[in-house]
């Protein structure tokens, strides 16, 4: 008879206690290692990242109108739409029911200025780009489910029937790659209705960027659009920003998203074109867990702050697929742990700052799939006049506020 899941849940909470014993004992014991370098200091974001990123998150939002009251052209709904009036809608889809459906839209978003088209836009109000927006999964029992589902074999998806004819030898090769089979039975059904559309916006404004957003499950499959387009369909200006995005495939596969989108070897993390934004004590980043052979990929952008709302010294950028100043402190796995110690020796964190770390782990948080989840600079998810209620009375920190812009403005001349 095989285990149940209660069963191997307390089994891995088990083997953790088992391993704070070991790591409480190594870090008293433990000497100074030679040849080890502390970590990178933590590098919080610039005012125009900041700003480009909080109205990404006011975009993707937009997308939870799907399946209720829609979108509708030339970008309206009972949400955030009028927030936007640079943006236009080209197209949306719906492509069925629990772990075969993908929401969203695509839409051009003109810029403040018409008459401006910049290849490095990046999803800010004064810039052109073609953009595609993946909407999350509504049920959050669904969402729990598509998480336990086991992972099948990936290969860049072929693409000569939309799109164009692919490289004759793509750049790069997923050797030994597996991915959650939800998010790419997800992304299979949706190609359908995005790849063409995406095509003929190519031709129509060939020097807009395309970029793609999803939240949670949303932006598992906005992964896997992105990997199509850039091996598959050989497209250059794909950049990808999601918001609480789960593990989508093992070690191999995040490498290869790495290696795809270069994120580990730009020296400007500000300038990289895949943003995982991620949250404090959002579980859905550690999930699937990595006992269940998955991992996350380079590109990380964490929000350190739990409560609403953040500002630009709440945000840092993370270095590699498991920056322990980010959201992989609270991953719970046995070698992470270790890790962590070592991290916390060489930074001089004291035991007792470390064992406060040692409560109930994220990935073991549900009841944040309701807040921390949704708190991607506004709480997102629900398609009502301002977003949700929680949001209500809030001042607008986005960059059509007055006071953002310039701070914006004079970063980026400091930094020219």
């Amino acid at each position: 008879m095989g285990w149940t899941f209660p069963s191997r849940l307390g089994l891995l909470l088990l083997v953790r206690l088992a391993a704070v014993v070991l790591v409480e004992a190594a870090y008293i014991n433990q000497q100074e290692p030679l040849g080890v370098k502390e970590p990178a200091a933590v590098s919080s974001i610039s005012v125009s990242l900041f700003a480009s990123l909080e109205r990404l998150a006011r975009l993707v939002d937009v997308s939870y109108c799907l399946g209720t009251t829609g979108i509708h052209k030339p970008f309206q709904c009972v949400s955030r739409c009028d927030e936007f009036p640079s943006v236009t809608l080209a197209s949306t889809w719906s492509t069925g029911f629990l772990f075969g459906d993908s929401c969203g839209f695509i839409a051009v978003d003109h810029g403040s200025d018409q008459q401006r088209r910049n290849d490095e836009s990046v999803g800010d109000d004064e810039q052109g780009a073609i953009v595609v927006a993946f909407r999350g999964t509504y049920s959050i029992t669904n969402t729990i489910i598509d998480l336990s589902t086991m992972p099948q074999k990936y290969v860049p998806y072929p693409s000569p029937d939309h799109g164009g004819e692919p490289p004759e030898k793509p750049s790069h090769e997923c050797t030994n790659c597996t991915v959650h089979s939800g998010f790419l039975d997800s992304w299979k059904s949706a190609r359908e209705s995005v790849l063409p559309e995406l095509k003929a916006l190519r031709a129509k404004y060939p020097s807009h960027p395309v970029h793609l957003i999803g939240h949670s499950l949303g932006g598992a499959v906005a992964c896997l659009a992105a990997l199509e387009l850039k091996v598959s369909l050989g497209w250059d200006g794909v950049t990808v920003t999601t918001f609480g995005e789960p593990r989508v495939g093992n070690s191999q596969f995040a490498h290869f998203v790495d290696d795809v989108f270069d994120l580990d070897g730009i020296i400007d993390l500000e300038k990289r074109t895949y943003r995982r934004v991620t949250h404090a004590d959002d579980p859905v980043p550690l999930l699937p867990p990595g006992e269940f052979g998955y991992q996350s990929h380079s590109g990380e952008i964490f929000i350190s702050k739990s409560a609403l709302s953040p500002s630009e010294t709440d945000v840092q950028l993370c270095i590699g697929d498991a920056d322990p100043n980010c959201s992989a402190r609270d991953d719970s796995s046995v070698e992470n742990l270790l890790n962590r110690l070592l991290h916390f020796r060489l930074t001089t964190s004291s035991l007792e700052e470390y064992m406060e770390r040692m409560s109930l782990p994220a990935r073991f948080r549900l009841w944040q799939l309701f807040f921390a989840h949704r708190d991607y600079f506004w709480r997102l998810g629900l398609c009502v006049p301002g977003g949700d209620p929680t949001n209500w009375g809030r001042p607008p920190y986005a960059p059509h506020d007055e006071e953002l812009q310039s701070r914006a403005t004079i970063d980026e001349r400091f930094n020219e």
